[in-house]
């Protein structure tokens, strides 16, 4: 593993698991779990259950993190336009 990356372990559908990151994509997961009021196992649960069957966990946790920034960058926008 890339000394970059930072591993968290969780229990995923009842099985040991673990997720490898950027701290930055750490970074704004965190934010996601404070903003919805959340834990990790249930933010990881819930992006796990929408992932398409090819795509990696990893990948699948990136991608909801970007769009979750694009979503929250768009609101900002359309409000400073009001």
């Amino acid at each position: 593993m890339s000394r970059h990356l930072r591993k968290r372990s969780l229990i995923l559908a009842g099985h040991d698991t673990s997720v490898a990151l950027e701290p930055a994509f750490w970074s704004v997961l965190e934010r996601i779990l404070t903003h919805q009021n959340t834990t990790l196992a249930q933010l990881v649960t819930q992006v796990d259950a929408t992932r398409a069957p090819d795509q990696s966990l990893a990948s699948a946790l990136r991608v909801y993190a970007l769009e979750w920034l694009q979503q929250r960058d768009m609101s900002d926008q359309q409000k400073t336009q009001s």
